[in-house]
């Protein structure tokens, strides 16, 4: 889509109370779209367009501090999650059954309002809040941390209502369908890589704290030590070579988890790049960088990779998730270190916004044993 707005127009929209569409562009060249507005101008109309146009489940985007004073605790503890909802709220007072889109709207006002507590909102209800990743799309570059970073942006409150948009078979909406949709409503359109390029201009959450080189296992490579400036944490990153944006660089993006790195365990039928395996590969390329994102772990996130182990759970797109909520932070380091076009260790994901970084995965790369 080329009918796109510059990311000014798109804040002078929202901050006037009008709904605009962003664009999602991933790395397989595919595209979603949501449609946001400040949570401080929701009314009923604007709940009205989302339901019954954009056909999303309509959610409140609010910031993890904001979520905590209001006492909202998430559906599912788990630091990472790529949808972190909390419980779904009502306002307590002035509203019928909730469901109408006049009660939604009071219901986001309330709790956007800096004056409301706990008790102002009860639960479930019919609005379901997300509590956005410190750091907005530098850290995870979904609807909910592009709405809070367009709304600070605005000058409004850092909350806003979002809702990704479906066509008319209920499915999610391409290209084709959200030009139309665009034009149809009359609405302004952003990119959210074009929303990362805009932080980036002034702000980054990264700094780099230490380099020197390293003797491992399989030869010195440089390291690289990252703070996350967000949360504090410390994250690394092992290079090999000259590293160009223009040709090709072997990465690995790697999320530390204990039972899976120091145990060694892999599931049958499911591609996996070991640290080992990601280590060795870094090092006998001609040039590489092997990022290593800290997390901590809860411990139901160390119970559900020992239950996947012993198959008691499913797989699908685990190996994955991780590195793709966290793709804002390892791209962030990727574009320090100069990186542009990537070889990416790792099974095909559509990384979201890799543009705005600077980024292109050029291909895909299989662990030798699960190479044909």
């Amino acid at each position: 889509m080329s009918e796109c707005a510059d990311i000014d127009k798109v804040l002078s929209a929202l901050r006037h109370g009008h709904t605009c569409l962003m664009l999602n562009e991933n790395s397989a060249g595919g595209v979603t779209g949501f449609v946001v507005v400040g949570a401080e101008h929701c009314e009923a109309s604007h709940i009205a367009f989302m339901a019954r146009q954009a056909r999303g489940l309509v959610c409140l985007a609010m910031t993890r501090n904001r979520c905590a004073e209001l006492e909202l605790p998430l559906m599912v503890e788990s630091d990472d999650s790529q949808s972190p909802f909390t419980l779904s709220i009502e306002a307590a007072t002035g509203i019928d059954t909730g469901i109408s889109a006049a009660d939604r709207a009071r219901t986001v006002r309330v709790a956007v309002d800096s004056a409301t507590r706990p008790a102002d909102l009860v639960q479930p209800g019919h609005i379901f809040p997300i509590s956005a990743a410190e750091g907005g799309v530098l850290t995870r570059t979904a609807p909910a941390e592009a709405a809070i970073d367009l709304a600070t942006l605005a000058g409004l409150t850092p909350a806003a209502v979002f809702t990704e948009v479906l066509d008319s078979a209920g499915a999610v909406a391409d290209a084709p369908f959200l030009a139309q949709f665009a034009a149809q409503h009359e609405l302004v359109v952003g990119r959210v890589s074009e929303l990362v390029t805009y932080r980036l201009t002034n702000q980054k959450t990264i700094e780099k704290v230490r380099r020197g080189a390293l003797q491992s296992r399989y030869g010195e490579l440089d390291l690289h030590a990252y703070r996350d400036t967000t949360h504090g944490r410390i994250h690394l990153a092992l290079t090999k070579g000259n590293i160009e944006p223009d040709s090709p660089t072997q990465v690995r993006v790697h999320v530390t988890a204990v039972f899976r790195d120091l145990v060694g365990t892999t599931l049958e039928d499911h591609m996996s790049w070991s640290f080992d395996a990601s280590l060795k590969a870094i090092a006998e390329a001609e040039s590489g960088v092997l990022v290593l994102l800290r997390r901590p772990e809860t411990v139901e996130d160390l119970l559900g990779d020992i239950d996947r182990v012993l198959g008691r759970t499913e797989t699908d797109g685990i190996a994955n998730a991780d590195g793709y909520n966290q793709i804002g932070m390892g791209a962030q380091i990727l574009r320090d270190l100069g990186v542009g076009k990537i070889h990416l260790l790792g099974a095909p994901v559509k990384y979201n916004a890799l543009a705005g970084f600077g980024l292109e995965v050029v291909d895909f790369v299989a662990p030798q044993d699960s190479q044909g």
